[in-house]
């Protein structure tokens, strides 16, 4: 009688699985000529924000592909993610080159995440870290790919990514932090928006600080080379 119970219980946890998958998989469809208005990360943002203010509101205006600035494709790509174009979702090469800076170091200084894996996280999933996150992340960033063309990806990516306290997207940041359209990026201020993305929040308030100036220069030298979707 115990199996019988036990049988059906991971039968019910399979059948759940599978809903929440296909539930993502139709949110994924449909972001594919439908733009995002939110994401997981923009909810859990304002939840904590509006805990202290309940009027808080984000910073966030979707703008299409064409108005952001090619100097902040270039910057982010060079930044996040230099093999973007060529891999399938997975740069199995900086997996391994932060893996083992990683294990030099004897703590987490580096990580391997492409601009997909980044994009499947922000939809999707909370920020704590987990064996099953990670999993479930690794399926998001496979339905990214296979549904959607990397200019997509990288469009809806610049638009729902964190830029500081409470604000998201390139608009936005353009905006808040530069008094300027995305459009208008010039290449210093974009290499200088990229470089704060693995901390906005810290960045914010810590504007000049010597390590985001310095990261800012090194992406701004390599931008020349990066290669972005038409």
């Amino acid at each position: 009688m115990m199996g019988k119970w036990i049988r059906r219980g991971l039968l019910a946890l399979l059948a759940l699985g599978l809903c929440y998958q296909l539930w993502i998989f139709a949110h994924i469809w449909w972001w594919v000529d439908h733009n995002p208005a939110n994401s997981a990360f923009m909810d859990e943002r304002l939840d904590i924000l509006q805990q202290n203010n309940p009027d808080a509101e984000l910073r966030h205006k979707w703008v299409p592909y064409a108005r952001i600035s090619g100097n902040l494709k270039r910057a982010l790509i060079a930044a996040e993610d230099a093999r973007f174009l060529s891999h399938d979702g997975f740069d199995w090469e900086g997996i391994q080159l932060a893996a083992e800076k990683n294990l030099k170091q004897g703590r987490i200084v580096a990580g391997g995440s492409t601009i997909s894996q980044q994009l499947a996280k922000n939809l999707f999933l909370s920020g704590n870290r987990t064996p099953w996150r990670k999993i479930e992340e690794a399926i998001i960033t496979v339905m990214l790919e296979k549904m959607m063309h990397k200019r997509r990806i990288l469009e809806i990516y610049m638009n729902v990514i964190e830029w500081g306290n409470g604000v998201f997207g390139a608009q936005a940041a353009a905006h808040y932090y530069y008094r300027s359209s995305a459009a208008a990026l010039t290449s210093a201020q974009a290499a200088k928006l990229a470089a704060m993305v693995p901390n906005p929040r810290y960045y914010d308030t810590h504007r000049n600080a010597r390590g985001l100036l310095h990261r800012a220069a090194i992406i701004q030298a390599r931008m020349g080379s990066a290669a972005v979707p038409r």
